[in-house]
């Protein structure tokens, strides 16, 4: 799955109703596990044309947009100057992978099915903890493991991700009260897809990563491979 696929979808992106319908579910489910207070300073990370960040935009601060896509970029921009995202936000271009990390920090990061196409799990992951205030919030909404269907072909990322697994991975990087819960479902040529929200949180004092058993997965959760897509 190149990047030029989500570039040429970028101007139509927002005309999916299900893709609406599917960040709305993420918003709602970060909203309701993460304590906002409306001074956040947001990072959504691979954000797409920013639909979690319009619908999150009353409940948080200052919003940073960032994707890698200059089309998703540009539809961004297009929405921060026609007032459909706040007119202060930001669109940036970053990969974590990439390159280093910038000096800012951010009180809530959101990613929503970026992760699977990351190919450096724990140095992305090492990264946005990185971006995280102390305290701050990294909400990850993507999917349960799955057999290969929901990308059928060209594409070289995770097959979504088992949750405890997950779970591990972000206390190993040092982050605590690691939650792992039912977010949303993707409908995609006959198949169902569960979406999953992961919260962790960075400590108020960082004593690097936590030694405790991995965090809680909610009851009823895959633990073994299950379903993954932007």
């Amino acid at each position: 799955m190149h990047a030029e696929h989500f570039d040429q979808q970028a101007a139509t992106w927002d005309d999916d109703p299900d893709k609406v319908r599917r960040a709305r579910d993420v918003a709602e489910a970060v909203a309701t596990a993460v304590p906002l207070t409306g001074r956040e300073r947001m990072l959504e990370y691979g954000a797409g044309t920013g639909l979690v960040s319009q619908a999150l935009q009353d409940r948080v601060g200052p919003v940073t947009l960032a994707d890698t896509l200059a089309g998703m970029r540009s539809v961004m921009e297009g929405k921060v100057a026609a007032g459909v995202l706040p007119r202060d936000a930001r669109v940036v271009s970053l990969d974590v992978e990439m390159q280093q990390v910038p000096q800012e920090r951010f009180d809530l990061i959101v990613g929503s099915l970026v992760l699977h196409h990351v190919q450096q799990l724990d140095a992305a992951l090492a990264a946005l903890a990185d971006l995280l205030t102390p305290g701050g919030h990294l909400c990850i909404a993507d999917l349960d493991s799955e057999d290969g269907s929901f990308h059928q072909h060209d594409f070289d990322g995770h097959h979504g991700f088992d949750r405890v697994a997950l779970a591990a991975d972000l206390e190993a990087v040092g982050l605590t009260d690691v939650r792992v819960e039912d977010c949303t479902t993707i409908e995609k040529d006959g198949g169902t897809y569960r979406v999953f929200l992961a919260t962790a949180r960075r400590a108020l004092a960082d004593t690097g990563p936590s030694t405790e058993p991995v965090g809680e997965v909610a009851p009823g959760s895959p633990g073994e491979p299950s379903g993954a897509g932007r």
